[in-house]
Order: structure tokens, then C-alpha cells, then sequence
């Protein structure tokens, strides 16, 4: 709760407690007192926070208590009407539960603060806008008929003008409805600020800084993975998260074109299994290829072919991948492209396990425990009962094709092992730890969406093994945390017998 709202709130409660005072005199003098503060918390409130639709009722209570305190102390009646015992306590009933609720209402949806990034350097962001002249669009319909994306990029930087955490406020409508809530539900987001400056020079601290590319899950967007990106980026990494057009929840292009996704009828539930799997196969190509086109891009930005602080800047010899979901996957299968070194993949079911071999670099594996149960249950050979198949709407038939992929992708996990990389899991964590979404609401935690962990200290765990995986394998330093457990971290486990 944000400070004025909170006085707001304060003040809006204190005048529900006046009404329950009889001696008409105090209660009087006090109520226009009260409103007046209320009041002018109110105008300070819309001019400095700003409007939030959750507040509505708060507006409204304060705006009619303060005509009401006026008219009662300057324009009274001779003979004064008292309402019925009835009407006067339900009029009061109603502003006890206008009150609860609102006071609901910025519970579960907070204007909350972002971690703040621990590494020594500040944060600057771009967003560029590429168009692949070889790729037709498949997916949906551009502008050009060509495939297009919109890549954010956190880099160090100097001082400036902080960016907010959703720049493209069109799009949060979108985003409550990718979880079937009304379109106006997240339009308080745009009021979250990160820790970015907009536009900002790079940092002179180093001539050139490693590449991080990131891949957002399916239906997800960019702006979810700002976390990570800023805390890189703090620690000397040019970070690039790619929305994958399609794929995501929203994506606003330059011209104000908006493209939603249209990518979730290919795991549709009437598909069988190998339809599915050949959907996401098919998904992933896309997906891996818009990755080499991004890492493509930022040679020309090097080279000063494509205008950006960024020329000269970027050390293309050191370059890693990352992603979440699907953009998990992604980051595995790109780091096929020779020129990408080491990649991480944050909870997410590899593809395309049958087009190639295996990896043959660096990779990490960072799961959530109920993932990681899942694996479990195929490296001990456990089978469905007919009970747990009923209650998960899944057939025998399906299930024996998933472990027959699953047992594939540990394969492909030990030999990234036997490359210096490492599989963990941590526990309490579901899904959607590994994203921002899981700041946006605490609802999310009692629903059980995200883990019984706490969202701050989740963060803080991924953001700490995903930075010293890249140090150790893009700066050659750290790896302290690659050796085993640590006492600092008690949640994270290793799977060693892969």
C-alpha cells in the first residue's frame, strides 16, 4: 500500500468510527475535520500515486462525508430529520463491508516494489523493434507479412530517468484477461516502477560486457522476467529479453499494433500426444530461430549498423542464454548456435530431443520441486495409479509417451552435467517462481499457483545460482555455488543421481 492510500484508508476508517459517536457536537466538529484530511489526502493522492480502480469506493466515501460535514456545519436545517434506527445501521453495515473489501482489493493487488538488483552498477534499458526480411510470419498476421519482435535490453549503465515496469500500459488489459479477470484488474502495474533508467548511457566501468539472451514461457511476456534482467545487468551484463510475437499474452509494436497469442490451440487437450509433441517441435523451431536472429541483430548493434548506446559495447565472445517454460527449452535448444557459450533453463520440458544430439556445453537446470517430482517418478521407474490418472484427466497411453520423452531429456541432462553443468531443484517452489508474476499478487501464493515460498526469497535464490553460473562460465570467476550445497541456501538441491 502505497503511502497516501494508506492515509487515505487511515483517515476513511477514523470516519466509520465517528459515526458510532452520539454526542452530536464532537462527533460533528470532528467529522469535518476528518473528511478534510481525508480529503486532501485524496487530491494528493491522485496528483503524486495516481487513479487505481481498486480505490473507487475510498474516493467516493470521502468525497460524500466531506458535502455531508459541510451542509451539517453551515447549512442546518431548523428541524432536523433523524434517519430510522434501520436505515442508519445499514447505511453503516455498507461502509463496514465497502471498507473490507477495499481493503482486500489492495491486498491482493499491490503496487508493489521490485527487488532491488545487488550488484554495484546501475541499470539502463532500450527496446528495439526487429524485422527478419527471411522469415515469413506464420503465427499470425505484421505489418510486413515478415517476422517481427520486440526486444527489451538491460544493460549497465549511468543515471537517468527511471522506466516503469510495463512502459506499454494498452497491454495490461490483455494481461488480465490471460488470466480471465476484467480488463481493468492489473491496470495498477503501471504505477510500479523498476530499477532501470530509460535510455542511459552505457557504464564506462567496463569496455565491454557479456550477452544474455532470454526467453519468456508461453502466453508470458518480457516485462516478467525485469527481475533477473535488472540484477544481471547490475552485475555487468547486457541482458536482451525477446517477446516472441505470438507467444506472448501482449506485444505493442511501435506503429501501436498489438498481437496477442496465438500459439495455445497448439496444446490444445484434444490434440493426442504425438500431435502435441509435434506442435511444440514445431513452436520451438520458431522460437530457437527468432533467438539466432536476435543474436544476429546484436552483431550489426555492435558494428554500428544498428543505432544503439550499445555500439562497440557488447562482448559477442561471451554470450549466454537463459529462459523460463518453453523459453526454458528454447534457451537449451539454442545453445546449439556455436556462438552461444552457456545457457540456463528455468523449469522448463525440453523439445526437438529427438533432432539432434545431445548438448555438448555448459548447461543448468533450475527446477521447481514439483517438476522436479515429476522427474523423480521416471528415474525410479514409478507408474500412474488408474486413481492418479482420473484426477489429472490423463490417459495410459499419454503418460507412458510423456516418461518415454522424460527419460530422453535426462539423458540429455546428464550430459550437460558431464559438461560442467549442474541440475537443481528448489524447494517450495511451483511454476510461476521463476517469473514476476509471482510479485504481482499474493492471492497467487494462497491459490497455490505459486510455491509456499516466499516470492522475495525466491528471486533472490534464482537470481543468486543464475549469476554465478554465467560469472563462472562467461567471466570466469565465481562457481562457488556450482560445487554443491550451501548453507546459505538451504532450499536449492542437487539431483546427482541423474
Amino acid at each position: 500500500m502505497r503511502f497516501f492510500e494508506m492515509l487515505l484508508f487511515f483517515s476513511s476508517a477514523c470516519l466509520l468510527a465517528l459515526l458510532f459517536i452520539f454526542n452530536q457536537r464532537i462527533r460533528r466538529s470532528a467529522l469535518l475535520l476528518t473528511s478534510g484530511a481525508g480529503s486532501i489526502f485524496l487530491v494528493i493522492h491522485l496528483l503524486v500515486e495516481g487513479y487505481r480502480v481498486q480505490l473507487l469506493f475510498l474516493y467516493g466515501f470521502t468525497i460524500l462525508m466531506l458535502m455531508l460535514s459541510l451542509i451539517d456545519v453551515f447549512i442546518t436545517p431548523k428541524v432536523v430529520r433523524t434517519a430510522s434506527r434501520i436505515r442508519r445501521v445499514l447505511g453503516r453495515l455498507f461502509i463496514v463491508i465497502g471498507l473490507i473489501a477495499t481493503g482486500c482489493f489492495l491486498y491482493v493487488f499491490p503496487v508493489f516494489d521490485f527487488p532491488a538488483p545487488t550488484g554495484e552498477l546501475k541499470v539502463g534499458t532500450q527496446v528495439f523493434h526487429f524485422i527478419d526480411p527471411s522469415r515469413e510470419e506464420t503465427f499470425g498476421k505484421t505489418a510486413t507479412g515478415k517476422r517481427e519482435l520486440m526486444v527489451q535490453v538491460w544493460y549497465p549503465a549511468g543515471t537517468g530517468k527511471y522506466a516503469p515496469f510495463i512502459p506499454d500500459t494498452q497491454i495490461l488489459r490483455y494481461m488480465a484477461a490471460n488470466y480471465g479477470l476484467p480488463g481493468f484488474t492489473f491496470q495498477h502495474l503501471k504505477y510500479v516502477s523498476s530499477h532501470a533508467y530509460s535510455g542511459a548511457e552505457v557504464s564506462s566501468a567496463q569496455t565491454s560486457y557479456p550477452l544474455i539472451l532470454a526467453n519468456p514461457g508461453n502466453g508470458s511476456s518480457r516485462f516478467l522476467h525485469t527481475s533477473q534482467a535488472e540484477n544481471l545487468a547490475s552485475h555487468g551484463y547486457i541482458v536482451a529479453v525477446i517477446d516472441h510475437t505470438y507467444n506472448t499474452f501482449a506485444t505493442e509494436f511501435p506503429d501501436g499494433r498489438i498481437t496477442t497469442s496465438t500459439t495455445n490451440d497448439l496444446f490444445s487437450p484434444d490434440h493426442d500426444y504425438r500431435t502435441s509433441r509435434g506442435n511444440r517441435d514445431k513452436l520451438g523451431k520458431v522460437l530457437t530461430d527468432d533467438v539466432a536472429f536476435a543474436l544476429d541483430q546484436f552483431e550489426l548493434i555492435q558494428s554500428g549498423q544498428i543505432p544503439s548506446h550499445l555500439k562497440g559495447r557488447i562482448d559477442l565472445g561471451h554470450v549466454g542464454v537463459f529462459g523460463h517454460s518453453i523459453g526454458g527449452a528454447t534457451a537449451y535448444d539454442a545453445s546449439y548456435d556455436p556462438r552461444i557459450a552457456v545457457g540456463i533453463d528455468l523449469d522448463g520440458g525440453l523439445y526437438r530431443l529427438r533432432d539432434r544430439e545431445g548438448l555438448r556445453k555448459p548447461f543448468l537446470f533450475i527446477n521447481s520441486e514439483s517438476y522436479s517430482e515429476k522427474l523423480k517418478m521416471v528415474m525410479d521407474n514409478r507408474v500412474y495409479t488408474d486413481a492418479e490418472l482420473n484426477r489429472m484427466g490423463s490417459t495410459r497411453e499419454w503418460e507412458d509417451q510423456v516418461t518415454e520423452d522424460k527419460k530422453l531429456e535426462l539423458e540429455r541432462m546428464r550430459e550437460t552435467v558431464d559438461e560442467g553443468g549442474q541440475v537443481l531443484y528448489i524447494e517450495n517452489t511451483e511454476h510461476l517462481n521463476f517469473a514476476d508474476v509471482q510479485f504481482i499478487s499474493p492471492i497467487f501464493k494462497m491459490l497455490g499457483i505459486t510455491g509456499k515460498i516466499a516470492p522475495e526469497r525466491a528471486n533472490s535464490v534464482i537470481n543468486a545460482y543464475m549469476l554465478d553460473f554465467f560469472d563462472m562460465h562467461l567471466k570466469n570467476q565465481g562457481g562457488i555455488l556450482m560445487k554443491g550445497p550451501d548453507s546459505r541456501f538451504p532450499e536449492v538441491k542437487f539431483l546427482t543421481s541423474l
